[in-house]
């Protein structure tokens, strides 16, 4: 009985795969497809894309070459699909023969293709061709972007000047503060977005013009960490920055006929003598084969002319005299002892030259008088113990000032203890000590006339050498009574008053 049951239902079994056979291949044909997925930008091959089909076929992944083969696969009409992340979908129909291969190239997209770019931005302030704008600046602009992409934007700004171009890169808020600009110089600024994805958007072109260089008679010279920067300033003690804080600038000496305001720099392991407009701009480098050199080059000291074509200044034992644009170096002087020139002053009718010669250690000074043909014609001083500096004629060129340690004191720190003001008369051959008050351990030096000769400017300090120095100006009084010493600016020292 049971025998019996088995071998029905193994009948019925076999039944069921025999007609499952004939249902799957009687009549069946098969072919298959073969292909490439690319990028559609560059056409380079696109590994690990997912290929299927539909109606479904099997899923295959592109190798490193991009290509892809899908076997066995029954004849018909098909839409396949290429998959990966980061790029769009593709769709390409095929039909597929009969024992034959059909080809498909896939290029996809990627998904960011799509994006739009961002709105161009537009600038919101300053306001075009607005003018009196400070050398720090706010810049502000509005930008959006369709998509909500996070934006990047890049300020490029020029001088209508010159060719020079600025770029500030990777600013992601929609302002921007600009420093050390140029005076009463006019700029174009212009501002590109950009969301990483599409190319940059860039605004319109707008300009402005800074403030004009303020009236500023005064130039000093200030300590910052360990180079010497110079600066200009007013009597209300008002000072503009006029060389780098990167730069050892010093000794700024201005001709206003030139409308140049000269200095000495370092340049590498020499210094030398530069030129530069009052506002700091249009730097030019005048010495260069022959450099101001001597004595402690803090201490030098160079001139004018009066026309500002030329300048003369020491280098050791030699003066040299050189136009204003660098050329016709010319030797004018070489002293007969050997001694450094250590500070020259041309006189207003360019007739006379007064030089401070010392030995190498800064003392044993002499101050005297050349023409220009180099002769001797007079002598202010000789034969003082001390340190001596200073050196500035009136407008006359018939009195020269100067400064004289009278303790008569000499160290190897060129230390001064108690340095006072003293005035030549080339008329009477007199010297008299000018009375401004100093006070007691303290030392004026530096010390010039004013432009109208009423008043002086000079640097005092400490003798300790370690105190502030402070400009100060002296203004005399008629009856000896009521002189006054105002400090200008604080920190600061090596005056000039043009």
């Amino acid at each position: 009985m049971m025998k019996n049951i088995y071998l029905k239902i193994s009948c019925f079994l076999l039944l069921i795969i025999c007609s499952c056979s004939e249902e799957k291949f009687a009549g069946e044909e098969f072919g298959a497809i073969e292909g490439k997925v690319v990028s559609a930008v560059d056409f380079l091959p696109i590994a690990n894309v997912k290929v299927f089909s539909s109606p479904n076929s099997s899923i295959v992944f592109t190798n490193e070459e991009g290509k892809f083969s899908i076997p066995n696969i029954k004849v018909g009409d098909y839409s396949f699909e290429a998959q990966k992340e980061g790029y769009l979908s593709k769709f390409e129909s095929a039909t597929i023969n009969v024992d034959k291969t059909t080809n498909v190239v896939f290029e996809l997209k990627l998904s960011t293709t799509n994006n739009k770019p961002p709105v161009a931005p537009a600038l919101v302030a300053p306001l075009d061709n607005v003018n009196n704008q400070a050398l720090e600046l706010d810049l502000s602009w509005t930008a959006t972007d369709p998509d909500k992409d996070v934006l990047k934007y890049e300020i490029t700004l020029r001088k209508s000047s010159s060719d020079e171009v600025i770029v500030y890169s990777d600013i992601t808020d929609t302002s921007y503060t600009l420093k050390e600009l140029s005076y009463n110089t006019k700029y174009y600024w212009q501002v590109s977005a950009t969301d990483g994805i599409n190319p940059p958007v860039l605004s319109a072109v707008q300009s402005f013009t800074t403030l004009a260089f303020p009236n500023t008679r005064f130039l000093f010279v200030k300590k910052i960490n360990d180079n010497n920067v110079i600066y200009s300033g007013d009597d209300n003690g008002n000072k503009q920055q006029l060389t780098s804080l990167s730069l050892n600038s010093w000794r700024p000496r201005k001709n206003n006929q030139a409308n140049k305001v000269a200095f000495i720099r370092s340049s590498g392991a020499q210094n030398h003598i530069y030129t530069m407009n009052p506002d700091g701009s249009g730097v030019l480098k005048i010495t260069n084969s022959v450099p101001i050199a001597g004595f402690n080059s803090e201490l030098l000291n160079f001139s004018w002319n009066t026309s500002g074509s030329q300048i003369i200044y020491p280098s050791f034992d030699k003066l040299y005299r050189i136009n204003k644009d660098g050329s016709g170096l010319t030797k004018i002087y070489q002293t007969t002892s050997g001694k450094f020139i250590s500070e020259c002053d041309w006189s207003n009718d360019g007739t006379k030259i007064a030089l401070k010669v010392n030995d190498a250690s800064g003392y044993n000074v002499e101050v005297f008088v050349i023409n220009t043909s180099g002769v001797v014609i007079d002598q202010v001083l000789s034969n003082f113990l001390g340190a001596v500096g200073g050196l500035n004629f009136s407008v006359t060129g018939q009195k020269i000032i100067y400064t004289r340690d009278v303790s008569g004191y000499e160290n190897a720190n060129y230390r001064q203890l108690d340095t006072r003001v003293f005035q030549y008369e080339f008329s009477s051959g007199v010297t008299t000590e000018i009375g401004i008050e100093k006070p007691i351990g303290t030392v004026d030096l530096d010390v010039r006339y004013s432009p109208n000769e009423a008043e002086l400017i000079f640097m005092n300090t400490s003798n300790d050498g370690l105190s502030t120095k402070n400009i100060i100006k002296f203004t005399p009084s008629v009856n000896s009574s009521g002189a006054s010493r105002t400090i200008l600016f604080t920190d600061a020292s090596m005056p000039d008053w043009e």
